[in-house]
């Protein structure tokens, strides 16, 4: 019998389906009786039974085993069945996680954005049209991001695209920071087209007004067209970085949407900042991400975590002012629906990780240390990077 017929986090596509409400594709079969399964088996547990069965006679031990992974399948659907979509995709992502906690699958999934970026955060939200600053500090950390012009390549006229904002902003700063380590180059090789690229961040393809490619190309021009000051402060002194993370990104947009889009698959990043995010690089599970993508606070709140608890040696307890001044930038005065709205947001991020070394109380939040396999992040290299 094969070894990974038993292990519970085996990929399993009809267990998928059951997880999203869909029925297997194959019944099992009906009789019951001392070689036969007494409750209807997916697809592979069932030619798992009959292969088992036909080589020899099938023991009870072997029989049990096969049902009860069985069980244990129908068990999960059930309770993901009373799940919201967003709901059930968290709890896919903690299953993978806690699946491939180690080896080369899950270093993949690491990625990596400046410190800076990460825990000074981009706007939650749009900001008004006529918005052209943005400015935001953590501790030492300093982020002024500026709305400045991009030539529009459809009227060829300089044109103001906005502030970046929101989760799909998030993931490609996270995206273009990574692939910029990993080819330790600051100019970026992405994927050559658009859709490939959607696909490459965790996303479905979809066109329209309202779809994917159009959300993204927004994020994309936003971010192209930004400037940003970093500040950085020590006991050794401070530095000022300013810079265009995206120094030049090429892109053709034609007006009609079923038509090819075409564009530069190389990304220039600012070489200062790019020197900068080699010294300053925060890792994070981008699955984590993905299963937050439909709230930028939460996004922040995991890399937040993800930095801090790196560092906690003995419990610290964070009050809800520090808080509110970290995450409450769009509701800063109404301290209870503040407290109420974190609260939410720390519970579906314990969706991902339950084994999160933190508590909320009537202070405010305790961080406490953390095992490896319970933080939110890969552990600090020693190494740096290069």
């Amino acid at each position: 019998m094969s070894k990974s017929l038993f292990n519970p986090f085996e990929d399993n596509a009809d267990a998928v389906a059951r997880a999203e409400g869909a029925s297997p594709s194959v019944s099992s079969l009906v009789r019951v009786g001392p070689q036969t399964p007494s409750i209807p088996l997916d697809p592979d547990l069932a030619k798992a039974f009959s292969e088992v069965r036909g080589a020899d006679k099938l023991s009870t031990m072997q029989r049990e085993m096969i049902e009860g992974q069985q069980r244990d399948r129908n068990a999960k659907a059930e309770r993901r069945a009373g799940m919201s979509p967003i709901q059930r995709r968290r709890d896919l992502v903690r299953e993978n996680i806690a699946a491939n906690r180690a080896g080369a699958e899950a270093h993949q999934h690491v990625h990596h954005i400046h410190s800076v970026l990460a825990l000074c955060g981009l706007p939650y939200r749009r900001p008004a049209d006529d918005m052209k600053e943005y400015h935001r500090e953590y501790g030492n950390n300093s982020l002024v991001i500026y709305a400045e012009h991009l030539k529009d390549p459809q009227t060829g006229r300089m044109v103001r695209p906005g502030l970046p904002y929101g989760p799909k902003a998030r993931l490609l700063m996270f995206h273009i920071c990574t692939m910029a380590l990993r080819q330790n180059s600051a100019e970026v090789e992405v994927a050559d087209s658009m859709s490939a690229f959607i696909r490459e961040l965790g996303f479905d393809v979809q066109g329209g007004p309202r779809g994917t490619i159009t959300q993204f190309k927004e994020q994309l021009h936003r971010l192209a067209a930004a400037s940003m000051k970093i500040g950085l402060w020590d006991a050794k002194g401070s530095s000022t970085i300013s810079a265009n993370p995206i120094r030049s990104f090429d892109i053709w947009l034609p007006r009609d949407p079923a038509q090819k889009m075409f564009w530069n698959s190389t990304v220039h990043l600012d070489t200062e900042f790019f020197a900068s995010l080699k010294q300053h690089a925060l890792p994070v599970d981008i699955r984590a991400l993905r299963a937050l993508a439909y709230s930028a606070k939460q996004m922040d709140i995991v890399t937040w975590l993800g930095y801090r608890l790196r560092k906690v040696d003995r419990p610290y307890p964070i009050s809800w002012d520090a808080l509110r001044e970290q995450f409450g930038t769009e509701i800063r005065s109404r301290e209870r629906k503040f407290r109420q709205s974190f609260a939410e947001d720390l519970k579906a991020i314990q969706e991902v990780f339950p084994k999160l070394s933190v508590k909320l109380g009537e202070g405010g939040l305790t961080l406490y240390p953390a095992d490896a396999d319970a933080v939110l992040v890969a552990p600090k290299s020693k190494r740096r990077i290069s």
